[in-house]
């Protein structure tokens, strides 16, 4: 039998609700979640590690992780770029969410152009399903994802936190002075 794989788990306020992360002892994320679904974060720990496959405890921001996703929430939008992630998952599940990650802040895709994205144009239902099975939100931008018509479509936080974020990125997108032509 395994030992069960010890993760650090905190807790930590953001402007559109409390946020709860997962990371291990080498500094990865494992989960992001918020607090008033964290019902749906134990469930998905479950599915990817086991029953007793983990032991959650509470750390104080394991790795300084807490605070680089305060500064994304601050406006300091690469904050969260290069942040070191580990999931379980299928292998296809851990295409789409390595090609969420490619999608620009304040931008959105489609499904349709996701699943063009990842080489596989016919599996436009199996990237939402992966899509919405996404244990690191914001980190891996689901909430970047919309319908092909553009509109928002479901997302595990709710509607109006995906509007929030999507309207955080535009609001905090690096602007580019346009070049002087003399």
């Amino acid at each position: 039998m395994h030992e069960p794989l010890n993760l650090l788990i905190d807790r930590f306020d953001t402007p559109i609700g409390e946020m709860v992360i997962v990371a291990d002892h080498d500094g990865n994320l494992r989960a992001v979640e918020w607090t008033d679904h964290e019902d749906r974060l134990h469930k998905s720990l479950r599915l990817h590690y086991g029953h007793n496959g983990f032991r959650l405890e509470p750390a104080s921001n394991p790795s300084g992780l807490s605070d680089v996703m305060k500064r994304y929430f601050a406006g300091e939008l690469a904050a969260i770029d290069e942040l070191p992630v580990r999931t379980a998952g299928t292998p296809f599940q851990r295409d789409v969410w390595r090609a969420l990650r490619t999608i620009p802040h304040g931008t959105t895709v489609s499904y349709a152009k996701l699943a063009e994205q990842i080489g596989r144009p016919r599996a436009v239902r199996a990237v939402g399903l992966a899509n919405g099975s996404n244990p690191i939100g914001v980190v891996v931008p689901c909430h970047r994802i919309v319908g092909s018509n553009g509109s928002l479509t479901g997302y595990g936080g709710g509607i109006e936190r995906k509007r929030w974020l999507l309207q955080h990125e535009i609001k905090h997108q690096p602007e580019y002075l346009p070049l002087q032509l003399t």
